[in-house]
């Protein structure tokens, strides 16, 4: 068992000057190549997969996302294709002036550097990081879950393979041991470390925030509304609810909490209870909409208690609660939101612009599903997470944010 993950951090460091100094074009065909790889060593990634997915019980909501098959694999490919597409984001002229002293002052967008990534049960991150890292001229460290070790350790020996074939150090990728005891070590890493990226659970996500000494980018886990307004085109609520709940429960962009005006419950809830019925959905429902549900003939419905409101599921559940408003509506929102995706329904333009004007979350959606919410169907390429925090970063946290500014002065002997 390695005792400690420093002399891996010492070799990723090294690798930042190479990484940073690769021509773009050949940055973007080694990405083609990666994705050739990918494809062509299908067969060899779902057998590993296999290994990580027989050790995870059915009843797991994490297992979905733990799976790749030939058509995930497929996705993976295409995306690393769109990510080589992108311009690279560094070295990017931002401003340019000349001071009265002769000096000429330029700022331009530079890469992080090393960039720390702690995530759980989604190899296709593994991948997803690796690629965006390698395209906008950074060196990643990642720190996978062990439910996906056999999964993440052939995807980088395959990206490493390919480092290798374009004469870059295998360290511009490297996947660290599963060790809990050296999370910590990774967290504290100032001299190596230039930025953490936790991804996956609350629970992991605070752990990293109350622990780490390296600078923290949250991609925080969404706890995501959908508000029913009175005016709402009730079968587009529907459709827009069912889609966000049931699509793919297990991602941060799924719903967990439908807030439904007491205007239209009564409508509403037997129109809505068909489509999650077809699902399984269990309903975790407040006193008013329980009563309704349940004359309505909705067999997986439990009264809800308050833990249910502001509860991630990443499951086929969810909670109902029947609100008097906007305002009661709003209200909840800023007491539950995890500040990812929230929605509102409603075909009155006033009250939707002040919805989108107050709610504080990093996308705000009028007549649309919170499932939306990615840096692929943004136009930003694949994502490292969904940024919940204010600071470098909001929404879809993507190629165009992997980098930071720098000042470069050229002078002919001025001095101060």
């Amino acid at each position: 068992m390695m005792e400690s993950i420093i002399p891996l951090l010492e070799q990723a460091q090294a690798a930042t000057s190479a990484i940073k100094t690769f021509p773009d074009a050949q940055k973007q065909q080694l990405l083609q190549q990666l994705a050739t790889r990918l494809r062509e060593n299908a067969g060899a990634i779902i057998a590993a997969n296999r290994q990580d997915l027989e050790r995870m019980p059915d009843t797991d909501p994490k297992k979905d996302r733990l799976l790749l098959n030939e058509t995930r694999i497929q996705q993976l490919a295409n995306s690393l294709l769109d990510i080589a597409q992108l311009p690279d984001p560094s070295n990017q002229l931002l401003s340019e002036k000349r001071l009265d002293n002769g000096l000429l002052v330029q700022k331009r967008t530079a890469p992080l550097g090393v960039v720390g990534v702690i995530y759980e049960s989604r190899p296709n991150v593994t991948v997803d990081v690796a690629a965006l890292c390698i395209r906008s001229g950074n060196v990643c460290v990642l720190r996978g879950g062990s439910d996906a070790f056999y999964t993440n350790t052939c995807l980088v020996g395959i990206i490493q393979d390919v480092l290798a074939a374009y004469k870059l150090p295998v360290a511009t990728v490297q996947l660290l041991p599963t060790n809990r005891d050296l999370v910590m070590e990774l967290l504290t890493a100032v001299k190596y470390v230039d930025i953490i990226i936790p991804r996956g659970s609350q629970q992991l996500i605070n752990f990293v925030r109350d622990n780490a000494r390296v600078p923290v980018i949250e991609t925080g886990a969404g706890v995501c509304h959908t508000y029913v307004e009175q005016t709402a085109d009730l079968q587009q609520a529907a459709a827009i609810v069912t889609n966000a709940k049931v699509t793919r429960p297990s991602v941060c962009n799924s719903l967990d909490t439908v807030l439904v005006d007491s205007a239209v419950a009564a409508d509403f809830l037997p129109l809505l209870a068909p489509s999650l019925q077809a699902y399984n959905v269990e309903i975790f429902a407040d006193d008013t909409a329980y009563p309704i549900l349940e004359k309505a003939g909705y067999p997986s419905l439990q009264h809800a208690t308050p833990d249910d409101f502001g509860r991630e599921f990443l499951d086929f559940k969810c909670s109902v609660k029947v609100v008097s408003g906007l305002g009661e509506a709003l209200a909840h929102i800023r007491h539950y939101s995890s500040k990812h995706s929230e929605a509102i329904v409603s075909a009155n333009t006033a009250v939707s612009t002040r919805f989108m004007n107050e709610v504080d979350a990093a996308a705000v959606y009028v007549n649309a599903s919170t499932r939306f919410t990615d840096g692929g169907v943004f136009g930003l390429g694949a994502e490292i997470g969904i940024s919940t925090q204010k600071l470098h970063a909001r929404g879809p946290f993507a190629l165009e944010k992997l980098v930071t500014e720098k000042w470069l002065i050229y002078g002919n002997g001025q001095v101060r």
